[in-house]
């Protein structure tokens, strides 16, 4: 077997991102988007998440396994160094390592980047990712009680934060790719 390779998502990667994506949409409520995007928009959203943070894939003998990618927390200019992150692992490669690999690397590079703090929403129950969250150091801070709706049912949504460096006057965090 070929050795597992990190390394930026393409565009043209979107159709096997969405295909490790399609079952989270349609099965759970892991994501509460509820209609699948065309490949063209993943693409796009491929694109529009590299103009400024990381997207990685975890790729083993050519297929990829797993992606994580990371986003701004809220719009406004003072939550600035703090991003979301969120990881999706295909069903056949779970509990391998592949989630703590691809957020260790995204991590990594956000702390590069200038970030402060990670966010990770987690739809409720989901044991599986509470326990990777926690695993690398994650804290729940919250959660917003039955803010989704989907599959019949009212959802909550915790929230677990990481602190990747200390907060200091920071500078404007850096655009990705980093150079």
């Amino acid at each position: 077997m070929d050795e597992p390779l990190i390394r930026d998502a393409l565009p043209t990667d979107a159709e096997n991102l969405l295909n490790i994506y399609r079952p989270f949409i349609e099965d759970t409520a892991v994501s509460f988007e509820t209609t699948i995007p065309s490949t063209t928009e993943f693409e796009d959203r491929v694109i529009d998440t590299l103009l400024k943070f990381p997207w990685l894939v975890y790729e083993i003998g050519g297929r990829i396994a797993g992606y994580a990618y990371a986003g701004p927390h809220r719009s406004r200019c003072a939550y600035n160094w703090s991003v979301e992150a969120t990881v999706y692992i295909d069903v056949k490669f779970r509990r391998q390592g592949i989630g703590t690999a691809l957020y260790t690397e995204l991590f990594e590079l956000l702390i590069k980047q200038g970030a402060v703090n990670v966010f990770a929403g987690i739809t409720l129950p989901n044991p599986g990712s509470i326990g990777l969250h926690e695993s690398l150091g994650f804290s729940q801070i919250g959660v917003y009680k039955n803010i989704g709706y989907k599959h019949a049912k009212w959802w909550d949504v915790g929230w677990w934060q990481l602190s990747l460096q200390s907060p200091k006057n920071p500078k404007q965090l850096t655009p990705y790719p980093l150079i």
